[in-house]
């Protein structure tokens, strides 16, 4: 990818509304009532992950509206999902509009667990949890009853942006699956 002032190429998988939207207004968003909509049930779980996840990437990319949800892009075709219908939008995106991050981390954070820095560190922290009686993570980030080991899983969540730099100047070493943020989708991205 090379310098901050470089295009990335990504892979974006969204619903005919979006595109429609891109296509008529040039510029697409994202909302909090969006994600309820679509996950409907599960949307408590997206929210926490979303939540945490915003709160950290606007630190790196400024939100343009303080509104905005995510949109997921990938750095390969391969890793797109496409049970879920829509079109893969494919874009060319200024570097320096992207939040970049492992897809396997945010896989951790949608799951509610516990991102360490390396394997032992996560084996450790689930024989923590199995100390403690917490059957899964996520309990005790869904329920009130763990606050200091709820602070540990979703402080541990800033580390989905450890590799954003490295991507960001060209180096995935150590990164499994580039995923990225978008704050939208601009008409001016589509190829």
């Amino acid at each position: 990818m090379g310098s901050e002032r470089d295009y990335v190429t990504l892979y974006s998988p969204q619903s005919d509304i979006v595109w429609q939207t891109v296509m008529s207004d040039g510029i697409a968003y994202s909302r909090r009532e969006y994600v309820q909509k679509k996950y409907e049930e599960s949307a408590g779980i997206f929210l926490a992950a979303y939540d945490a996840y915003i709160r950290e990437a606007e630190k790196i990319v400024s939100r343009p509206e303080p509104w905005a949800y995510p949109y997921w892009a990938f750095a390969s075709l391969e890793q797109v999902d496409t049970s879920g219908g829509g079109r893969i939008m494919e874009l060319s995106v200024p570097a320096c509009e992207a939040v970049f991050f492992d897809q396997y981390d945010w896989y951790k954070v949608l799951r509610l667990s516990f991102i360490g820095d390396s394997k032992a560190e996560e084996d450790a922290f689930a024989r923590e949890l199995e100390r403690r009686g917490i059957r899964d993570a996520s309990e005790a980030v869904l329920r009130p009853f763990y606050p200091d080991v709820k602070r540990k899983i979703t402080d541990s969540w800033k580390k989905i942006f450890r590799y954003d730099g490295a991507i960001r100047n060209g180096d995935t070493s150590g990164v499994k699956a580039v995923q990225a943020g978008l704050w939208c989708i601009k008409k001016e991205w589509l190829k």
